[in-house]
């Protein structure tokens, strides 16, 4: 997907896909996001901390150098500064994509690559870093910090782990 948006020339949608990627967001947080949340120097720093709307904790995550280059690509493309938000929807730029908008884009992306998209949306994009940190790393406790979640029953059922797996293996890390 990541590949096709690149040769398509869409700076918006690359910068979204991979934002969406890296920072494990809700589809509320990422349309939410101001050009200072990522980019307050002008240019995209390598680390940002989002408040989340659900929860209202900050999460802080990487900005991969790819993600970097495609939010810095769109900032110069689209012109924008700091106190407007990093995606506008239709009714005007000092307003934000809607949660529908950004899912609408998704299916396309997702349908325009051959997959189901009553298989695959926002969430997927969520979900897809947390869950190649835990196959990587096997912490459910680093992967509930990055997700924001309060427990870790949420964070194994999110990523379809069996909760008494998921605190067995807890219980072995935090010994």
């Amino acid at each position: 997907m990541r590949t096709k948006l690149q040769i398509e020339g869409r700076a918006r949608d690359l910068a979204m896909f991979n934002l969406a990627i890296d920072s494990k967001l809700r589809g509320c947080d990422v349309v939410a996001m101001k050009v200072e949340d990522v980019a307050a120097s002008g240019y995209t720093a390598d680390h940002a901390t989002v408040r989340q709307k659900k929860t209202g904790r900050p999460v802080r995550f990487e900005l991969s150098e790819q993600t970097g280059q495609a939010v810095d690509d769109y900032l110069k493309a689209a012109n924008k500064k700091p106190g407007e938000f990093l995606f506008t929807g239709r009714p005007g730029p000092e307003r934000s994509m809607t949660t529908r908008q950004y899912a609408r884009l998704v299916s396309e992306w997702i349908g325009s690559v051959g997959l189901d998209p009553w298989l695959f949306g926002t969430r997927s994009l969520r979900r897809t870093k947390a869950t190649l940190i835990y196959r990587r790393a096997g912490n459910l406790r680093a992967v509930q910090l990055l997700l924001g979640h309060t427990k870790i029953e949420s964070t194994a059922r999110y990523l379809g782990i069996d909760v008494d797996d998921a605190l067995a293996i807890v219980e072995q890390v935090d010994v």
